[in-house]
């Protein structure tokens, strides 16, 4: 989508107030210094847009020819800062500057270059909050802030662990959209662009193609997997990119599983990939949350997940997903082949109760309100 008159910061600075912000008032500002598009900046972006819809007009600061910036509409007024990765002080300066300008209730970051470079002057109202998905390092980086937020208790209990003060570390998790689901028609188009035959059984997965993600057990575990199973043939598709993903596809040659698995590249929108398929597989190594295993919720798939952090916060064993531990593909070849011979039935109950736990826990109603409520306490507190 086309996004909404984005101006280099350096031109705002130089001309002053712009035709973008008179008679608008800004409520709070986000930033966030990454060019790729994983969890935190699918998050960013849906935060922003559900804010901004619901009247507390936000604006999104990101830096220039980045994925994340052409995923807003035209509602979405945007920014661009070059948040190099080095001390880049014009950026900080420009932040500080943009801040000064608006004077918006909060300023929200997300992950640390954007974090560091966030700079506001003691004299500011302006509140600074930092938004953790993950166990980075906080000296240097985050300890400026007002207020922190981390996705997942264990992310909170770390912050605590580093000397953060708990009295303004928020426990707010991460939220995706539900969607309805998709006709036969659409699935077999897709089956049919990609060569999968229409009764096969489709395992999903997505996400970068690095050491962490372990996409090379998945492979190992999907060659333990029959040709048929109740009389469909298993087939892996695999969104995403990464600097492995040329040993990855030398893996499933040697393997010879290469004529069952598909690869699509990294998809902005993985949606209908989502629709189309029967279960999501994580086989992560590390997870501090999974938005992955959300957004397979969200698509009413079943989950089949390694036993990362994340994955033990959402997942109850046998009842909303399927565990395995991580690292080990025979295991995880085990609990893949019992899931496919379940059969549909089990399918549908683990993804409804799947389902269940998202709109409990991360519905968008329940998180936005979350961050307005802490964006209200925050504003009634000395710092």
């Amino acid at each position: 989508m086309s996004s909404f008159m984005v101006l280099p910061f350096d031109t705002f600075c130089l001309t002053g107030t712009t035709p973008l912000f008179q008679g608008i008032m800004i409520k709070s500002i986000h930033i966030i210094g990454s060019k790729q598009f994983g969890g935190a900046e699918n998050f960013y972006a849906r935060l922003v847009c559900a804010l901004n819809d619901i009247g507390y007009l936000s604006l999104a600061v990101n830096r220039p020819k980045s994925t994340v910036s052409t995923t807003f509409d035209e509602k979405v007024k945007q920014i661009h800062v070059p948040m190099r990765n080095t001390w880049d002080i014009f950026s900080v300066l420009t932040i500080r500057r943009l801040v000064a300008k608006i004077k918006p209730e909060i300023v929200q970051t997300y992950m640390g270059r954007a974090t560091r470079l966030t700079r506001l002057p003691p004299s500011s109202d302006t509140i600074h909050v930092s938004r953790l998905g993950g166990y980075y390092k906080i000296k240097g980086y985050y300890e400026h802030a007002h207020a922190w937020v981390g996705n997942t208790q264990d992310v909170c209990d770390y912050l605590i662990q580093q000397g953060l003060p708990t009295k303004r570390i928020y426990l707010i998790g991460n939220f995706v959209e539900i969607y309805p689901s998709k006709t036969p028609h659409a699935k077999f188009k897709l089956r049919y662009l990609l060569n999968i035959p229409r009764e096969a059984i489709i395992i999903f997965s997505l996400g970068r193609f690095i050491e962490k993600k372990g996409f090379n057990d998945l492979l190992v575990s999907f060659a333990h997997i029959p040709d048929e199973i109740n009389g469909r043939k298993p087939f892996l598709v695999l969104a995403g990119d990464g600097p492995l993903r040329k040993k990855l596809q030398m893996q499933a040659m040697d393997l010879k599983i290469d004529k069952r698995v598909r690869w699509l590249g990294w998809q902005n929108d993985p949606g209908p990939y989502y629709n189309f398929s029967d279960i999501f597989i994580c086989p992560s190594r590390y997870e501090p949350l999974g938005n992955v295993i959300l957004e397979a919720w969200s698509h009413h798939l079943p989950v089949i997940s390694t036993k990362t952090k994340g994955a033990l916060s959402l997942i109850e064993n046998g009842f909303n997903g399927v565990l395995s531990s991580c690292n080990d593909p025979d295991e995880l070849a085990v609990c893949l082949k019992e899931t496919l011979e379940s059969g549909q039935h089990i399918w549908k109950l683990l993804a409804y109760n799947g389902e269940k736990k998202l709109l409990e826990k991360h519905s968008k109603k329940a998180v936005v309100k979350a961050y307005l409520d802490m964006y209200g306490e925050l504003q009634n507190m000395n710092f």
